[in-house]
C-alpha cells in the first residue's frame, strides 16, 4: 500500500471491530480508509465476548462435575489442559483476525489499511503517527475502549494482567487474585476456578455485579462465595513481590486484607479511546465516562448538533459496551452513510445482557429500583420465582436460580427482567421480546403454551405470580 502525504478517501474508519462491518458493496468504486493500532477484528474477537465465552463453556463443563456428585452421578474433573483449550480457541480466533486484516489489506483494491495510530486534526482529517494526512468525506470513529488499571504501587509488575492478557497465560494459575466485581471479573473468576485455579476475587463494594437488580446482586455474590473466595469492601493499594509470587495489600475497615498471588487479574472497568484520537481539542461532545455524544442517527455532536459526516459507534460512543449493541449501531451507520437523505434512528429499547460466569446472568429494562423510581411504587409489581419451585428445578436440585420480573400494575406491561441461574441468557429472550413487542403479560402468559416440565416454566410461574388484575377476556 503506497502512502502519499495527503491520502483522499469518500470513508475513512477508525478501528476495525464493529467498524469493518461498514464496507458494503456500496463502497466498491470509492475509496475507503480502515485505520487501526490493535489487533485486527477488535475487542469482541480477539480478547473480549467471543474467546471468554469459548473459556467459559469448557468450564462450565469441569464445574458440572461437583453438580452431579449431589444428584448421584460419580463425575470426577480430574483436571483441565489449560494449553490445549487456549490453543484451540485461539488458533480458531487468530486465523479470523489474521483473515479479515488480509482481506482488507492484501484483496480489495478499494481499501487501504493503516496499521497505526491515527489522530483527529479536523472534522474530515486524520493525521497517523507515521506522517500520512488522510482526508475523508465520511468518517466513523469505531475506535473501542481498553482495560482501566488502578493506579498503585507495583501496579507494572510482571503476572498482573488484563482481560486483554489473561487469556494467553502459559500455564494455569495455582493462585488466582481477581480485581474486581463486574461481569469481566465475575467471569473470569468462575473460568479460572472451574479450571482448578484457588481463586480469590475482590471488590471495592460490598457485593458483585452491582449494576444488577440488588436481589440479583445480593444472590450471586451469595452463589460466588460458595465456589471461589470472595472478599468485600476491600480497596487495592499495592502491590509488591515477595518470595518469587505477587502480593497485595488491600485497605478495609477492619483493617488490612493481604493476599499472595501467583497472576493478578485486574478487572475494574474499561475506558472509551476517545482520550487517544485528541477528539477533546476539535470540541466534540463527551459523556461523563469519556464516550462521544451522537444523536439518534449516530452522528457525532459538537454543541449538541450534529458534525456533517462524522459518525461514531461502539464503546467509544455508547453506555452500554455490547457487541449486540454495537451491531446495531453499525447497521444503522450503514444505511446512513449511503442514504442521507432518508437516515434511521437508533432504537435503543429493551437492551439486554448477561453475564457468563458460575451461574449465569442476563437482565433487560429497569431494576426494581429504577422502576419504582420512574413510575412510583403502587404502581410496580414484582416476583421472584425460584428455578427450584418448577419440575426441572427439581430435577437440577437447583436452589440457587431465581426469576425476578418487575412490571406495570396499570398497563400489565414488562419493565425489567432479571435471570441467575442455568442458561439464564436463553430464559431472558423471551421476556426481551414481551418488552419489544409491548405484549400485555397475562396474554404472554396464559396466551400461549409453555412446554412442560421444561425449564421456561420458571419464567411462566413469575409472570403469574406478578398478581396482575384480570380482564375480562383474559385468556383462561
Amino acid at each position: 500500500m503506497a502512502h502519499y502525504d495527503v491520502a483522499q478517501y469518500d470513508l475513512a474508519i477508525i478501528g476495525s471491530g464493529s467498524g469493518n462491518s461498514l464496507i458494503t458493496p456500496f463502497w466498491d468504486d470509492k475509496k475507503v480508509a480502515i485505520i487501526d493500532a490493535g489487533t485486527f477484528g477488535g475487542t469482541c474477537l480477539n480478547v473480549g465476548c467471543i474467546p471468554t465465552k469459548m473459556f467459559a463453556y469448557p468450564a462450565q463443563l469441569a464445574a458440572s462435575a461437583a453438580q452431579a456428585r449431589e444428584l448421584g452421578v460419580n463425575l470426577v474433573h480430574e483436571g483441565s489442559d489449560w494449553v490445549a483449550i487456549r490453543d484451540r480457541i485461539f488458533g480458531r480466533i487468530d486465523a479470523i483476525s489474521e483473515g479479515g486484516r488480509h482481506y482488507r489489506a492484501d484483496e480489495l483494491e478499494n481499501v487501504d489499511l493503516y496499521q497505526e495510530h491515527v489522530t483527529i486534526t479536523a472534522d474530515h482529517r486524520l493525521l497517523t503517527d507515521s506522517g500520512t494526512t488522510i482526508d475523508a468525506a465520511k468518517i466513523v470513529i469505531a475506535a473501542g475502549s481498553r482495560a482501566v488499571l488502578p493506579q498503585v504501587p507495583g501496579i507494572e509488575l510482571p503476572g498482573i494482567h488484563t482481560s486483554d492478557t489473561i487469556m494467553r497465560l502459559e500455564a494455569l494459575p495455582e493462585r488466582l487474585v481477581v480485581v474486581g466485581g463486574g461481569y469481566v471479573a465475575s467471569e473470569f473468576a468462575a473460568v479460572f476456578s472451574s479450571f482448578g485455579s484457588k481463586v480469590t476475587q475482590v471488590n471495592r463494594s460490598g457485593a458483585l455485579l452491582r449494576e444488577q437488580d440488588a436481589d440479583i446482586s445480593a444472590a450471586f455474590t451469595d452463589a460466588a462465595a460458595g465456589r471461589w473466595n470472595v472478599e468485600l469492601e476491600a480497596k487495592l493499594v499495592r502491590i509488591e513481590e515477595h518470595d518469587g509470587h505477587l502480593r497485595l495489600h488491600f485497605a478495609r475497615a477492619e483493617g488490612e486484607l493481604v493476599l499472595d498471588a501467583d497472576t493478578v487479574l485486574v478487572a475494574v472497568g474499561r475506558r472509551p479511546n476517545t482520550d487517544t484520537l485528541g477528539v477533546a481539542a476539535l470540541g466534540l461532545d463527551l459523556r461523563p465516562n469519556g464516550a462521544l455524544c451522537v444523536d439518534g442517527y449516530q452522528r457525532v455532536t459538537r454543541g449538541g448538533e450534529p458534525v456533517e459526516g462524522m459518525f461514531a459507534l461502539g464503546d467509544v460512543a455508547n453506555v452500554d459496551q455490547l457487541k449486540h449493541v454495537a451491531n446495531r449501531e453499525a447497521r444503522v451507520v450503514v444505511h446512513n452513510l449511503e442514504n442521507p437523505g432518508a437516515m434511521r434512528s437508533m432504537d435503543r429499547s429493551a437492551v439486554p445482557a448477561a453475564v457468563f460466569s458460575n451461574p449465569q446472568v442476563a437482565a433487560v429494562g429497569l431494576t426494581e429500583a429504577q422502576a419504582v423510581q420512574a413510575h412510583g411504587a403502587n404502581d410496580v409489581a414484582t416476583a421472584i420465582q425460584p428455578f427450584g419451585s418448577t419440575a426441572y428445578g427439581w430435577a437440577m436440585e437447583d436452589t440457587e436460580g431465581i426469576v425476578k420480573l418487575v412490571a406495570h400494575r396499570g398497563t400489565r406491561r414488562l419493565l425489567g427482567a432479571h435471570i441467575m441461574g442455568h442458561e439464564a441468557a436463553l430464559l431472558v429472550q423471551p421476556l426481551i421480546q414481551a418488552m419489544v413487542t409491548d405484549l400485555d403479560l397475562v396474554e404472554m402468559a396464559r396466551g400461549q403454551f409453555w412446554i412442560h416440565p421444561a425449564l421456561s416454566e420458571v419464567v411462566e410461574n413469575a409472570l403469574l405470580s406478578l398478581g396482575l388484575e384480570s380482564r375480562p377476556g383474559d385468556p383462561l
